[in-house]
Parts: C-alpha cells; sequence; structure tokens
C-alpha cells in the first residue's frame, strides 16, 4: 500500500491527474502540461548586452515561479524597427551567425542557470552575407530550433525564409511563425498540420498607420507621462491603434486551428514608434489565459494542458476538412505581393 501511495503522488506530481467519472467508477486520467511565460519589455536598439540583461533577469523570474518556457519578442536581442535605416553593411556588423554566435552562447548560459527553455530573437547572417530575420528555440545543450521570417520587412536586405518549423519541447510540438507571417492564415494552418498544437508569434506590432479604420500612431508623450497619467496611455493601447485590433484576429488563429498562441510583443519605445505590449497565451478556445497588462517589463504565465487540444472545436472542424475540395484552389499560381501601409508611406 506504501509503494503504491508513493506512485500515486509521483503521477500527480509530473503529469497532473484528475479525477473523471465513468460506468459509477472513479478512473484516473494523466494529462500533460507545461507551464508557459510570455514577456514583455522595451529593448534598446542595437544594444545586445543590455537587451540580453532583461531577458536574463525576466528567464530568471518566469524560472522562480515554475515556468518551463519563456518567449520573447521579434528581434528582442537586437532591437527591430531602427533597422528599416541600416545599410546592408549594417545590418551584417549588427546579425549574427547561428547557432555560432555569442547571443546564442548567452541564451543558453541563460538557460542553464535557469533550468528554462528560452525563445528570442535577432537577425542571422550566413557565410554569403545573406541575412535573415531568426527566431530561435535555446535550452541548457544550446539550439533545439531556428526559424526564418516567410515575410519580412523592416529592411530591404533581408532574405525570406523559404519552410516552416515544428519540433518538441518537453514532449509538445511546437511551431513558430513571425508577426507578418501570422497574418497569412495559410502559414498557421500549415504549421498546424505539421504538428504543431502551440504556436510561438514574436511580434513588433500595433500602433501604427493602417488603411483599417482607428489605426495609427501612439504619441510618445503618452509613454512618457505614463506615470502621472496612465489612463490616456491605456485608452491608446487598448483602442482600435492596439488590443481592439489584435482582437479582431489573434483569438481566432487559435480557436479555428485548435492550437495555443504564445504571443509576444514590446512595451514602450521601439526606436521613434511605441509599442503597446499586450504579450499573452491563447488557449485553444480562443480564451486568453494570460496577459501582460502593466507598462513595465514584465512576464505574463499559463498553464497548457493537452486535454484542450482535442476538446477545442478547431480539432473536430480540422478532422472534418475535405482537402480536395480546395488542394488545387489553395496552390492555383499567385504571385505574392507584400505591402505594409506605415513603412510604405513612410517612405513616400
Amino acid at each position: 500500500m506504501r509503494n503504491n501511495c508513493r506512485f500515486r503522488v509521483k503521477i500527480i506530481f509530473y503529469s497532473c491527474v484528475f479525477l473523471q467519472q465513468y460506468d459509477n467508477r472513479l478512473i484516473y486520467i494523466a494529462m500533460n502540461k507545461m507551464k508557459i511565460s510570455t514577456a514583455q519589455f522595451e529593448s534598446k536598439s542595437g544594444d545586445k548586452s543590455y537587451n540580453l540583461s532583461i531577458i536574463e533577469r525576466l528567464a530568471q523570474q518566469a524560472a522562480n515561479e515554475g515556468a518551463d518556457v519563456i518567449a520573447f519578442h521579434e528581434c528582442s536581442i537586437t532591437g527591430y524597427t531602427f533597422a528599416r535605416n541600416l545599410s546592408k553593411v549594417q545590418m551584417l556588423d549588427l546579425a549574427e551567425f547561428i547557432p555560432y554566435g555569442e547571443s546564442i552562447s548567452k541564451l543558453t548560459q541563460i538557460a542553464k542557470q535557469n533550468d528554462i527553455v528560452i525563445l528570442a530573437g535577432l537577425f542571422e547572417k550566413d557565410q554569403d552575407d545573406n541575412l535573415f530575420k531568426a527566431y530561435v528555440c535555446v535550452d541548457k545543450n544550446g539550439l533545439i530550433a531556428k526559424y526564418k521570417k516567410l515575410h519580412p520587412f523592416i529592411n530591404p536586405y533581408l532574405t525570406a525564409g523559404d519552410s516552416y518549423c515544428v519540433f518538441e519541447i518537453n514532449g509538445w510540438k511546437c511551431g513558430i511563425l513571425i508577426c507578418y507571417d501570422n497574418n497569412i492564415i495559410e502559414n498557421v494552418r500549415a504549421t498546424k498540420l505539421l504538428g504543431a498544437d502551440i504556436i510561438f508569434m514574436p511580434h513588433v506590432t500595433m500602433c501604427t498607420p493602417s488603411t483599417r479604420p482607428g489605426a495609427g500612431f501612439v504619441d510618445p508623450k503618452l509613454w512618457h507621462n505614463r506615470e502621472e497619467d496612465p489612463t490616456s496611455l491605456r485608452l491608446e493601447f487598448d483602442g482600435m491603434k492596439g488590443r481592439a485590433w489584435l482582437m479582431k484576429w489573434l483569438p481566432a488563429r487559435a480557436y479555428d486551428n485548435g492550437i495555443y498562441v504564445v504571443f509576444s510583443n514590446p512595451i514602450g519605445m521601439d526606436d521613434d514608434q511605441l509599442k503597446n505590449g499586450c504579450s499573452m497565451i491563447i488557449d485553444p478556445f480562443g480564451d486568453i489565459i494570460a496577459e501582460c497588462r502593466s507598462f513595465d517589463d514584465s512576464i505574463a504565465t499559463a498553464t497548457v494542458t493537452s486535454n484542450k487540444l482535442n476538446e477545442a472545436g478547431g480539432y473536430r472542424y480540422t478532422k472534418a476538412r475535405r482537402p480536395e475540395l480546395y488542394k488545387s484552389i489553395i496552390g492555383q499560381k499567385h504571385e505574392s505581393e507584400q505591402k505594409v501601409a506605415w513603412l510604405n508611406s513612410e517612405n513616400k
């Protein structure tokens, strides 16, 4: 009896066992679970040492809260928006080889010290001086996965990635799609069909002009006055320039595909643009289960559980697909045309 009790306690500790009634009997059902943190912070353009120091501090905080994984925003190591004005020589100086660059080495060190998996973004270069927007997953042993953005635009010298990325963290199938990649709904469905149940979606987004109603920049003066007048800043951040726009589509990506979405976004000034954070985790029902709601460098943490993957509507709808009806439609010849409203108007 004593051995049985030890065994039961061990199962509960590692696999989140719950009781379910079936034929008047209580049975134990094991569920895989994992604790994930998503982060937001105000990065400094081109200052890798500073940005990595914040990544280290927030990773340690997440580990102390029991998180297995922490995810940061797009180009969280290098900075992002300032790159629109960099020459190719400057970009090559900023970019790193992966996995042999200093930043991957530092991330590995942080992961090892805190026993946590880290996802973060930076610019990558190869031996032929090609440049990419990369996002990496690193644990205590080094690089687990690397993804190259499929639809980069912030700098004209960036080369687009040409493949999806699915990998494992603690037995969970995961994928990565960077910012604009998530606006093309086929990318999300393809990553799901390749097996991903969690998709990490690092961004630097919101608070920029667009053709959609209500879009626009947020005045940096509101950020600098946030302690005296937090209300005015929050109204801008939560309105159609920011979170309200995000809520039009991000939960739908999770719901339609029956996946967990880990959205990460910076808070504060990114070069000359103000960003509103709202880093969050959304479950397969499309519900927000954790969100950063302060103006500070911070994290939000949630536990993901495998039962939701099969209970959510997206699971049933994906199973009910009839690809023979639309495979020729989706695969028909198409010339990709990518326009970024705020960047194009800025360059006119």
